[in-house]
């Protein structure tokens, strides 16, 4: 396991509900990941997300306010945190239905882009 797969394999198995974590570059393509999931699936799901993480950019990255931090989507069946990361990057943390409260897996996913841009540098 590389690094990068051991810090999103500390932030999945610390989250309660978590299936699975993954990082990515600015245009979708997943660096590495963790997860309980179909492979393909997942770089599929990841790559969604960065799509759309994109188009909030382009319409709430705004000069006095800055770019969005982070961004939560809730599915019937998942729930998906976005975070973001110096030089386009993000982490992405996706959590099963029903979701204990969301403050945990935040918290976990911060730590993770925090070290996953550490573990770059």
């Amino acid at each position: 396991m590389t690094p990068f797969g051991e810090i999103l394999r500390r932030a999945v198995e610390g989250t309660p509900g978590a299936i699975g974590g993954a990082f990515a570059d600015a245009e979708g393509e997943m660096v590495d990941s963790f997860a309980d999931y179909d492979a393909y699936e997942w770089a599929v799901l990841t790559a969604h997300y960065g799509v759309v993480l994109s188009l909030i950019h382009r319409c709430l990255g705004t000069r006095h306010h800055g770019g969005p931090e982070y961004f939560i989507a809730q599915h019937s069946r998942l729930d998906v945190i976005v975070h973001t990361m110096p030089g386009g990057y993000y982490a992405l943390l996706a959590v099963a239905k029903p979701t204990p409260p969301l403050g945990c897996a935040l918290i976990r996913l911060r730590e993770a882009a925090l070290a996953l841009h550490r573990e770059m540098a």
